[in-house]
């Protein structure tokens, strides 16, 4: 639901604190179209299979006393994309780092290492029949992983050889989709659970903005760019006593790292909080940022402090910039914000920052704070965090004396969530892809009435109907911008709410890899 609750207007997130922190979620970058972090760097935008589009940390919504730590790779992925259907690089890291003392340095990180296996390379076909197991013959090309983890300084190998979930070719190639997701969801012993593969990407927002500012006249809005794509997914849950436990308050982080010819390992993606490369960082700088550790982040400061979009808004649509340096967004953006998520000894670095305790007696919101539930973005970001109209809302004064209810017109995924763990969307099948003419293979919207806290409201493999959809819209009309100049920040661009529209709502494990315990392993890789 997005009800309202005008008395978050205190002192737990001033406004000038809360632009901090979602204006680094703003969406107009130079260079090519990005959601979140899709193709946000010259360097990783030519390996698809090494970007990190998003990352999510949330409490797990139906297993109390765990987190689960979510990062998606290969934007864009059309999900007729064949033959060569859409896998994990072998070899490189995919890691989610995990700072549980405020130092900016990793403390633990898991990491996910890929193999490739094809049972018969005499044939261009992904899969030769239908496959209805992760076992089945028909599945031609393989993909399997080992779970790693450092902490205490040591590197453990967890399991070894657990298989991912295929791409979803087709309704004839994979009739039951459902079933390999369960058989792709793993324990593996210490309350520790996994999951890695395909999956409906979960950001949701429209990237026309990149058309001049929405077609430079406002006409291009309402259209979710991402609905009928998927990406790779790595997902972990733990108990929080693996963290720090409940009191902690951790910062999340995805790396991907390449091997090169030589055997030696490079980081070549970097993402914490969304969009933060696309529009904080500068393009000569993006592959440095992508390349970087939070402690050394120092270095970026002038870009907080004197950013550059809202230049850009004032040389397209005339509101005039905020007086620099803008020191109002430093805190919330590098430490965390005071009483909500702020470790008590924080080091200022950029990662999602999320509280292990719960807050309680929060009515769920997909506005998060600033909808009254203390729970959601940004402390933390769930699947259903609507991260863009928080945004919105924020920049035009919804804090400070201004509510509003403005929006892109895209609130929800066109996938339903899980209310199970991995909790993200099942893929869009190939046989309903993007230019297929029908929807996603899971399009309908997230289910009424479960916790929008969640990131899930019905099972991994039962998807809301349209008649289940959350609230309704009773007005739509474009707004004109206003008042901005003392707002813009670096934050969505909030040329106004011009670009936007207003809403007056309705505020509305059969499959290998059985637990076992940790091998310590000798992995090369200095992961601070």
């Amino acid at each position: 639901m997005r009800t309202r609750h005008r008395s978050l207007r205190k002192p737990l997130l001033t406004s000038a604190l809360l632009l901090g922190a979602l204006g680094a979620t703003s969406f107009l970058g130079a260079g090519s179209a990005s959601a979140s972090s899709h193709r946000e760097a010259p360097g990783i935008a030519g390996s698809p299979r090494l970007d990190t589009t998003d990352v999510y940390a949330f409490n797990s919504p139906d297993k109390p006393g765990t987190v689960t730590l979510l990062a998606n790779w290969l934007p864009f992925s059309e999900p007729a994309g064949g033959p060569n259907f859409y896998t994990f690089e072998d070899g490189a890291w995919y890691d989610i780092a995990i700072d549980t003392n405020g130092d900016s340095r990793p403390n633990v990180v898991y990491r996910w290492v890929f193999h490739t296996r094809t049972k018969n390379p005499g044939t261009f076909l992904y899969n030769t029949g239908p496959v209805t197991s992760l076992t089945d013959p028909d599945l031609n090309v393989v993909q399997t992983y080992d779970l790693q983890v450092f902490k205490n300084n040591k590197w453990y190998t967890l399991k070894k050889n657990l298989i991912a979930a295929p791409s979803n070719v087709g309704r004839a190639s994979m009739p039951d989709y459902p079933t390999l997701r369960r058989q792709a969801t793993y324990n593996v012993g210490g309350g520790i659970d996994t999951f890695a593969g395909q999956a409906d990407d979960p950001f949701f927002l429209d990237l026309r903005v990149f058309d001049l500012l929405y077609g430079g006249d406002l006409s291009e809005v309402g259209n979710d760019t991402l609905r009928g794509y998927n990406v790779n997914t790595t997902a972990i849950r733990v108990p929080v006593g693996e963290l720090g436990g409940a009191k902690n308050t951790i910062g999340v982080w995805s790396r991907t790292w390449k091997r090169g010819a030589n055997g030696q390992y490079t980081q070549v993606s970097r993402l914490g909080m969304p969009l933060v490369n696309e529009v904080v960082i500068p393009l000569k700088d993006k592959d440095k940022f992508n390349a970087s550790k939070p402690s050394d982040d120092g270095q970026f400061l002038k870009y907080v402090t004197n950013p550059g979009l809202p230049k850009v808004v004032e040389q397209v649509y005339g509101i005039k910039a905020p007086k620099e340096p803008r020191n109002d967004l430093v805190q919330v953006f590098l430490t965390g914000i005071p009483g909500l998520n702020q470790p008590a000894k924080v080091t200022p670095s950029e990662m999602i920052r999320l509280n292990l305790t719960p807050f309680a007696g929060q009515k769920p919101s997909t506005l998060g704070v600033i909808g009254g539930d203390k729970n959601g973005y940004p402390n933390g970001r769930r699947l259903t965090d609507d991260v863009v109209d928080i945004s919105l809302q924020v920049v035009e004064g919804e804090l400070v004396g201004s509510p509003n209810d403005l929006s892109d017109k895209v609130d929800r995924n066109d996938v339903a969530f899980g209310a199970k763990f991995p909790y993200i969307g099942l893929p869009t099948s190939g046989s309903m892809s993007v230019n297929s003419g029908g929807s996603s293979a899971s399009a309908a919207p997230s289910a009424a009435g479960a916790d929008a806290g969640t990131p899930a409201q019905p099972d991994a493999d039962q998807q809301a109907t349209p008649d289940q959809q959350a609230g309704t819209d009773d007005a739509d009309s474009p707004i004109p911008a206003a008042g901005l100049g003392a707002v813009a920040g670096f934050g969505f661009l909030g040329a106004g709410g011009g670009w936007w529209w207003m809403h007056r709502r309705r505020r509305h494990a059969g499959a290998p890899g059985a637990p076992g315990s940790a091998t310590s392993v000798g992995l090369p890789g200095d992961p601070a």
